[in-house]
């Protein structure tokens, strides 16, 4: 007698089982094979989410972060390099002078089943 040992939640993969036939020895057991079949469950992972800035803010301060953006662009000037190097300053100087200038939106707790009055 030879069983095959399978978690009690994956009983129902289970599909087909075989045994092979005796080996060269001497032994009266019987290897069995199973073919199980399953899906692996996707895993949703909460991202850590993206810190937003205030755009509000941004607007009211439009004239001021567009003067510094074009200073801080206009010292990076046109540097001789291939286009990544290149998008990577002004990502840098656009991502700079807009955390300099604009806070950041505050997270609001949310209250669930209860009600304000």
């Amino acid at each position: 007698m030879d069983y095959i040992l399978v978690k009690h939640q994956f009983r129902n993969s289970v599909k087909d089982v075989q045994t092979l036939p005796e080996s060269d020895i001497d032994s009266g057991h019987n290897l069995p094979v199973a073919k199980i079949y399953t899906r692996l469950k996707k895993v949703i992972r909460f991202r850590k989410g993206r810190s937003r800035w205030d755009l509000e803010k941004l607007y009211a301060q439009q004239q001021r972060v567009q003067d510094t953006l074009e200073e801080k662009l206009g010292a990076v000037g046109c540097e001789s390099g291939n286009g990544e190097v290149q998008w990577n300053n002004i990502e840098e100087c656009v991502l700079d002078t807009i955390s300099d200038l604009v806070p950041k939106v505050e997270k609001r707790a949310k209250i669930h089943g209860l009600h304000r009055k």
